[in-house]
């Protein structure tokens, strides 16, 4: 497989961008090799600048649900942008977006856009402090909310890749009031309350982990933790950057059955733009400016062209079949992956939801980020090298994982499955 370009381009970027990348996982540290720079994508694959094609599934770490430059959304996207790219004042399509969230999401009765997930998740936590009067938080180890101080403690995705605590450049202060647990475990939460009574402001977590791996919620967690949220006054805040419209339409609390007092998101309703927003009750969201004390603004919030191509990806995401096609395809390449995994004598546990799909390299079931970490990354680093050199675009990190989209399809499927099989004897 040729790198060379590739190669050039990264010796190229690390003069003028730190490691060469824009985010650090994209540099390939925890799998090694050349990190591939990518020159054009469509439907479930993509090609870099070397002429290599590629399945995809990183999908743009999630975003890409319906297929990269699917037409209907690129058509969307130029027609809003030949009617200018950025107003700084309100726009109809706004208030069209908001509407088809709060009809599709269970918790939210209003709506504030944002332009990243980490945006979201900041602004969230600055709402439910103030509605609370308290200062701390409790977040779960492996749980990745953006890069915001106080949100790294602990932190899974590029965080546990680099293999680091946290990070420079947080002072202790901001760090102070952030209580880490281990995800699945409601007893910690429990005595967190008890040990600090009063003085939580909220609960914050993914509904399912999807920064450490693919971490399901095991059965009563997500129900505990909104009746102790509900015994101590505390806001429940879903993190659903990555699992809202990608689990299913509603998001993991629709799937779940568990409603939560603010969600964040991003990703799918920016259709691939750069796009975020929290929503919940009412009586929370009329707290923000400037109906009321809870300063949060953006310039470039509610963007037309990534409110365009959201709306245009929820279009696509309505039609019938959708959700369950996507849940079959994650499950069988997950089936599939666990199967194979089995012939080779290769321990690797897998699980998948709606459109997303993971795998451990160890035997037991992973509910939590000491069991994430526990898991043979350096096997991991030789499976997905075979499988790029097979064309085959895994996430370079054990700790993220795969999302399928509507235009992966049974010959994609099959193809994976195949290059699976050998990735396996190779790496057993």
């Amino acid at each position: 497989m040729r790198t060379s370009r590739s190669k050039r381009l990264l010796k190229r970027a690390r003069v003028v961008i730190p490691g060469g990348v824009n985010s650090p996982v994209r540099a390939f540290g925890a799998v090694g090799g050349t990190a591939r720079f990518i020159e054009s994508a469509s439907g479930a694959r993509i090609e870099d600048v070397d002429g290599n094609r590629y399945i995809d599934f990183v999908s743009s770490w999630g975003p890409i649900i319906v297929g990269h430059a699917h037409p209907v959304v690129v058509e969307a996207i130029r027609r809003a942008a030949g009617r200018g790219t950025s107003f700084g004042a309100p726009t109809e399509a706004e208030v069209e977006i908001a509407e088809r969230v709060i009809q599709a999401v269970p918790s939210v009765e209003m709506v504030r856009f944002v332009n990243s997930g980490t945006e979201a998740v900041m602004s969230a936590l600055r709402l439910a402090r103030a509605a609370t009067a308290r200062d701390r938080i409790v977040k779960f180890e492996g749980c990745y909310h953006g890069h915001g101080n106080e949100l790294l403690v602990a932190a899974g995705s590029g965080v546990a890749t680099l293999g680091i605590p946290g990070t420079a450049g947080v002072t202790e202060g901001a760090a102070r009031d952030t209580l880490a647990l281990p995800y699945n475990d409601l007893g910690a939460v429990e005595a967190a309350f008890e040990a600090h009574p009063g003085e939580i402001a909220a609960v914050v977590l993914e509904p399912a982990a999807a920064n450490m791996g693919l971490v399901l919620p095991q059965p009563g967690f997500l129900e505990g933790l909104r009746a102790l949220c509900d015994e101590h006054e505390t806001v429940l805040i879903f993190d659903e950057v990555i699992t809202g419209f990608r689990v299913a339409l509603g998001g993991a609390q629709a799937h779940f059955g568990v409603v939560p007092d603010l969600t964040t998101f991003g990703k799918v309703i920016g259709g691939g733009l750069p796009v975020g927003a929290y929503g919940g009750r009412r009586s929370l969201m009329e707290r923000i400016a400037p109906e009321g004390d809870v300063f949060q603004a953006g310039t470039l919030s509610g963007n037309p062209v990534a409110v365009a191509a959201g709306l245009a990806t929820l279009d696509l995401l309505e039609r019938e079949g959708v959700y369950e096609g996507l849940t079959e395809a994650a499950a069988t390449l997950a089936e599939g992956f666990a199967k194979l995994a089995e012939e080779a004598g290769v321990e690797v546990t897998t699980c998948s939801l709606g459109g997303i799909f993971g795998f451990f390299f160890c035997a037991e079931p992973v509910i939590d980020y000491a069991g994430a970490q526990a898991a043979d990354g350096r096997r991991y680093a030789a499976f997905f090298q075979a499988m790029l050199e097979q064309g085959i675009y895994l996430a370079p990190s054990p700790f993220e994982v795969a999302f399928v989209t509507t235009a992966h399809g049974s010959e994609e499927i099959a193809t994976t499955l195949e290059a699976a099989r050998r990735a396996f004897r190779k790496a057993g």
